[in-house]
């Protein structure tokens, strides 16, 4: 079975519905209905084969273009004590102003729907992810600053699947 013939079988069920015997209704090569399947194949071919398709839905890898963690801040302690690199001997402590005691960078959020934040060493949370990427098909465009479908309009101009022939000359 394929698409021609499935066109013919239905010509040939619509002429039985109208009363005609299917033993006088003529299907072989060169036959009416025969050379207006093979038609209508072809129509329904060219028709998909030239029409561009959108992608509504696509999860593929994606291309990070951009990886951004905001400034973090640092809670330091009151004393800081020198010890030179490598091996030396401990210095004295230096005093600080305004420390908390220990140093602590707060915990980042990196998770996808984090917000870019202040930290806050009362709960050690802070920071966030500000990512940005691209996924592609065919060309690498390279940089997403040279594409936008955020909108209906930059999905139709930028988007496109096709159909190949070949990928369905088994099912005409």
């Amino acid at each position: 079975m394929g698409l021609k013939q499935d066109i013919i079988n239905a010509k040939v069920e619509g002429l039985k519905a109208q009363g005609i015997e299917e033993s006088d209704i003529n299907t072989s090569a060169g036959s009416a209905i025969e050379i207006e399947s093979e038609l209508l194949k072809e129509a329904f071919v060219n028709f998909l084969t030239n029409v561009d398709f959108k992608i509504t839905e696509l999860k593929a890898p994606v291309v990070l273009e951009d990886f951004k963690i905001p400034d973090q801040n640092v809670n330091i302690g009151t004393q800081v004590t020198y010890i030179p690199y490598p091996g030396g001997a401990p210095g004295p402590a230096i005093p600080l102003q305004g420390g908390l005691g220990g140093g602590t960078l707060a915990k980042l959020n990196l998770e996808k729907d984090s917000n870019v934040t202040s930290p806050d060493f009362t709960t050690n949370t802070g920071g966030g992810l500000d990512s940005t990427g691209y996924v592609f098909i065919g060309e690498d465009p390279n940089s997403q600053q040279s594409f936008d479908v955020n909108d209906v309009d930059g999905q139709r101009e930028n988007t496109n699947v096709k159909l190949f022939r070949e990928d369905i000359e088994e099912f005409l």
